[in-house]
Parts: C-alpha cells; structure tokens; sequence
C-alpha cells in the first residue's frame, strides 16, 4: 500500500492498479484491477482462455474460465476470492444462468459466506463474449 502525507499532515492512501499478462481490455488503457487501502476492484472479467487468447463458443467455458481470471485478478492486487462482497454478472439475453451458478457454487460453497451478486443482461459484450462479471472486494 502507497501512502503519502497530505498537506493537512496526515496519511492518505493512494490508488495502486495492476495488469494480469495475458489480460487486456482491447488496448484500451484500464488496469485489470485497481485498490486503494483494503478496498478492491476490477474492471470487466470476460471467460477469455488466457494461455490461447480466444473466447470459448460454450457459455459453460466461458464461465469456468471467468471465475479463473477473477482469481487470477485478485491475487494480483493481493485479495482472494473469499475476500468478495459483490459481484455483477453481465450476460447476453437469453441465457440460462445453470452455468453461472454451477461455478458460483464451486467457487463460493457456504450459503452463509457469499457474496451478493447482480446480474444484468448486457446485449454490447464484445464479440463472442457472453458473460462477464466485475467483483468488489474488502481485504484484511
């Protein structure tokens, strides 16, 4: 964590972000993950496989591999997964959540240990992505 003192001279803590190699939001110059104190969060997290940089056709992949990144993302900005409190979920019309909430449930087990979770239907993912998710996370 980055502190710096403010002209009132007490401690401020400053934004630190992070990038996830093989992880680009389109060239676009957004971080993969952004914290200030022990406050967390990302920008979008589509199903990409990172290790071929293609977007499965299944949405069951997709998902797998969301959850995957939205671990890998975290880690980079020092959280977990069980440090979560929200997720939003953003889905192309038409879609069964079954495959959303198979992971959901692989990923975040105990009912009374889970985070809330939004999901919106977004018809402008971009191309072949039909899900994506952004997370919000307290950490310590």
């Amino acid at each position: 964590m980055v502190q710096y003192l403010s002209e009132q001279g007490t401690f401020a803590m400053r934004r630190e972000s992070f990038e996830i190699e093989g992880y680009k939001h389109g060239g676009n110059p957004i971080p993969a993950v952004t914290r200030i104190g022990n406050l967390v969060l990302t920008g979008g997290i589509s199903g990409i496989d990172t290790g071929t940089g293609t977007m499965p056709a299944a949405l069951e992949d997709q998902c797998s591999n969301m959850f995957v990144l939205a671990d890998k993302v975290l880690k980079a900005a020092n959280a977990k997964l069980e440090d979560v409190i929200k997720v939003t979920v953003f889905m192309k019309a038409g879609l069964s959540r079954e495959a959303l909430n198979r992971e959901w449930l692989k990923y975040f087990p105990d009912p009374h240990s889970r985070p809330v979770r939004h999901t919106l239907v977004n018809e402008h993912l971009a191309a072949g992505m039909l899900i994506q998710c952004e997370l919000m996370a307290v950490t310590g």
